[in-house]
């Protein structure tokens, strides 16, 4: 499950051997990861989970967890496509401040095992669920506060809408996959002619697939496609420049197994085969959710709206956090964290379980947070 690049094989076969990745290279993704959580204060626990056969024969899932013996609710992190949990390394610290943190790297990515998905939309969905299910089992968390970015955010809402009891809060960093495609996209979004071009053309391809086709230039290629990515962690971590497109490019250099199953999931890069705005309904109306937007973010911040909409009598909180691009959780670390405590304060006040108190009628507060003075907000 390794992705260093074996170079002697490349000198007897281009095609064999420029796609041929090493053990060691699982070895250097290890070292890597370890030093950008180096930046990490808290003690913490690094360990797979066997989940057994949910997608392939014998699952693991990679994760780590911080004050794992406090009493509150845990909250689990899932992060989005292309990434892994060291990237919540700016958060890691604030978050398990005084609850048990877990956060893992989905199937398919990072370290995690690397089935073959079903080519199936919903088929995927559901084997992501139930690869997350099956890690709450194994790592005996009763109910859990669950947060995720972008993809991770799409899985988090499929897992509350199949196992309602086990989430006492939904919290969506720019949730991917929300809002139905627009049949006009280009003309709604004014893309150029050159741009249609070149999505059409990628289409059938894996997004990160130039990744690997670059070889042993793969890692290059991350850093002067994204340049600002690094430049996120450089306030919190040494050489970030460096650490972070090689963590990067490590994560994604292997089998292409979650990134296939992402590319299963979607029709065109921005939008899913079966969107949430068709199911969001289905919540429990009791569920409180926090949807944190970055003002900045290329996805589609209609998710609070449809929510609203769909949920008109349910807990319903938004933050929109300016100067925050799709990263929220790194481009304003401090602000993130702080509404994601507030969340989690919510969270130890709610019981799924308790269904004879009825649905909660209240709704969340709509706020821009930022660059705007605090008398800004407003009522949903």
């Amino acid at each position: 499950m390794g992705s260093e690049l074996n170079l002697s094989a490349t000198r007897s076969s281009w095609t064999g051997g420029w796609f041929s990745w090493t053990r060691q290279s699982d070895e250097m993704l290890r070292n890597i990861e370890k030093k950008i959580l180096s930046c990490v204060k808290t003690v913490y626990k690094r360990f797979y989970v066997d989940i057994g056969s949910v997608v392939g024969q014998s699952d693991k899932i990679w994760t780590i967890c911080l004050n794992e013996d406090a009493p509150r609710a845990p909250l689990v992190l899932l992060h989005g496509m292309g990434a892994g949990l060291a990237l919540w390394c700016t958060n890691l610290d604030a978050l398990a401040a005084h609850r048990p943190v877990y956060a893992i790297d989905l199937l398919g990515f990072g370290r995690s095992s690397r089935p073959k998905f079903s080519s199936d939309a919903s088929k995927v969905e559901a084997q992501w669920v139930e690869s997350v299910e099956e890690w709450r089992r194994e790592v005996n968390l009763d109910q859990i506060i669950l947060l995720g970015h972008s993809l991770g955010g799409y899985i988090a809402t499929a897992y509350a809408l199949k196992y309602p009891e086990r989430v006492r809060h939904l919290i969506l960093a720019d949730p991917w996959g929300f809002p139905e495609k627009p049949s006009n996209v280009y003309e709604k979004y004014q893309m150029p002619l050159w741009v249609r071009a070149v999505a059409t053309a990628v289409q059938p391809f894996n997004p990160l697939w130039a990744v690997r086709a670059a070889g042993p230039a793969g890692r290059w290629l991350v850093g002067k496609t994204r340049p600002d990515i690094p430049r996120k962690f450089a306030a919190f971590l040494p050489d970030a420049d460096q650490l972070i497109p090689d963590y990067i490019y490590q994560c994604n250099s292997q089998t292409p197994s979650g990134e296939s199953a992402f590319h299963t999931l979607m029709t065109g890069f921005g939008w899913a085969k079966n969107p949430m705005v068709h199911r969001v309904g289905s919540l429990s109306p009791r569920l409180p959710v926090t949807v944190l937007y970055g003002s900045r973010s290329w996805v589609d911040n209609s998710t609070s709206q449809l929510l609203t909409e769909h949920r008109p009598n349910s807990a319903t909180y938004v933050q929109v956090i300016n100067g925050a691009g799709h990263h929220v959780y790194v481009d304003k670390p401090e602000l993130f964290n702080k509404y994601v405590l507030e969340a989690c304060a919510r969270a130890d006040a709610y019981d799924p379980r308790e269904t004879e108190a009825g649905p909660e009628t209240s709704q969340g507060l709509d706020q821009t947070i930022g660059d705007q003075p605090p008398d800004h907000n407003v009522k949903s």
